[in-house]
């Protein structure tokens, strides 16, 4: 079993959830993010934070996988202070709803001073709310933005333990360690991290809080990142206990401290059925024939 914790499942198509069911990934997590282009009123956030809290939800659910998500303002849009200070209004409402595992992902991409405003208050609604976090590391300038991004965090005094530093790579690993944080590392085709050198990473320090996704989202990004990276870490020599530990088990507890996500959620999960309607709409297109499946059984 695997756990993809940082899936923009909503970039993705229902092929994808086919794939990774298949291939064994049991449950996803889906971080609100910067959707390509800029948002221009609060309308169109909570449209999106809607989606991945319902429509995505059932989806994922009618291929068996379980979806969860974080809820946040992202860094890129922070900048827009307008917007901004109309979805820290809505924040805390989506924030409380079931499937809600993490305030994320916030942090920094330019390390703005509007970044940093709302990176805080995002930060003090996470501690207000006893959730976990997922930080997003900015893509330039990592190792400052990430040295900065847990200073900041232990400023506002919230447990590192509780928090998933993500988009780890090399230059900052060490650092996530040393001051007791989650190493998250985004396993991507030709960026960010790939699989090899993932599993170089576990060989030098261990599998203890690191953490493998997908980051798949609308660019060129793999949702087999997590099962394909665990194949390779399992060809390499690494253990099967810590292979499991950096797939599967290290998301679990950093995220379940939320209160919303159980193994028994995927152990004892509810029946497959397609027929079912989602706000009047299905999965199925053309005639297609419904998958039903109930106790360990699957009928057409």
């Amino acid at each position: 079993m695997f756990i993809d914790p940082h899936a923009h499942m909503i970039s993705r198509t229902t092929d994808d959830y086919e794939a990774m069911a298949k291939a064994g990934v049991v449950a996803v997590i889906e971080p609100a993010f910067w959707i390509g282009q800029a948002r221009t009123n609060v309308g169109s956030y909570k449209d999106y934070l809607s989606h991945i809290l319902g429509f995505e939800r059932f989806r994922a659910g009618q291929f068996g996988v379980r979806h969860y998500c974080c809820i946040g303002l992202n860094s890129k849009e922070a900048n827009n202070e307008e917007l901004a200070e109309a979805v820290m209004e809505i924040l805390p409402g989506f924030a409380t709803k079931e499937g809600v595992v993490a305030i994320g992902e916030i942090g920094y991409d330019e390390q703005t001073a509007l970044e940093d405003k709302y990176f805080r208050l995002q930060l003090d609604l996470a501690r207000e709310l006893d959730l976990p976090v997922m930080i997003h590391t900015p893509h330039r300038d990592k190792k400052r933005g990430a040295s900065r991004s847990m200073d900041v965090i232990l400023e506002h005094k919230v447990d590192p333990s509780r928090v998933v530093i993500d988009h780890v790579n090399e230059e900052t690993i060490e650092e996530v360690k040393d001051r007791g944080f989650w190493a998250a590392f985004s396993i991507y085709p030709h960026s960010k991290m790939t699989a090899e050198r993932m599993a170089a990473l576990v060989k030098t320090y261990g599998a203890e809080r690191l953490i493998a996704d997908s980051a798949c989202d609308w660019g060129v990004s793999d949702p087999l990142s997590v099962p394909k990276t665990a194949k390779l870490m399992t060809d390499s020599g690494i253990s099967a206990e810590d292979v499991r530990l950096v797939t599967y088990a290290n998301a679990l507890a950093v995220y379940g401290k939320s209160g919303q996500m159980s193994e028994d959620d995927w152990l004892s999960p509810q029946s497959i059925d397609q027929r079912t309607l989602y706000q009047g709409n299905t999965v199925l297109r053309g005639g297609q024939t419904p998958r039903v499946a109930q106790s360990g059984s699957e009928t057409e």
